[in-house]
């Protein structure tokens, strides 16, 4: 399933769809404490929060947001480990 809009490499994929907040949160931030630096995570959820989320996440964290899609309902994350 590739509909990532960059051709950023995928290290680490997370399916958070069904889950409210903080849950997809919560679970990247466990999935991003085991990557190395540099290391992208996708994380594909169904909270319509989550886009906000996301981005207040990687703030306050320091991990990069480096893309967001919407598609069909369902939300794309692509976040870099710092």
């Amino acid at each position: 399933m590739e509909h990532c809009v960059s051709d950023t490499q995928i290290d680490v994929d997370l399916d958070t769809r069904g889950l409210n907040c903080p849950l997809p949160i919560l679970k990247a931030k466990k999935a991003l404490a085991q990557m190395q630096s540099g290391q992208v995570l996708r994380v594909v959820s169904t909270d319509a929060g989550s886009v906000r989320d996301f981005q207040a996440f990687a703030r306050q964290t320091g991990n990069a947001l480096i893309e967001q899609t919407t598609e069909g309902g369902e939300y794309h994350h692509l976040l870099r480990r710092r």
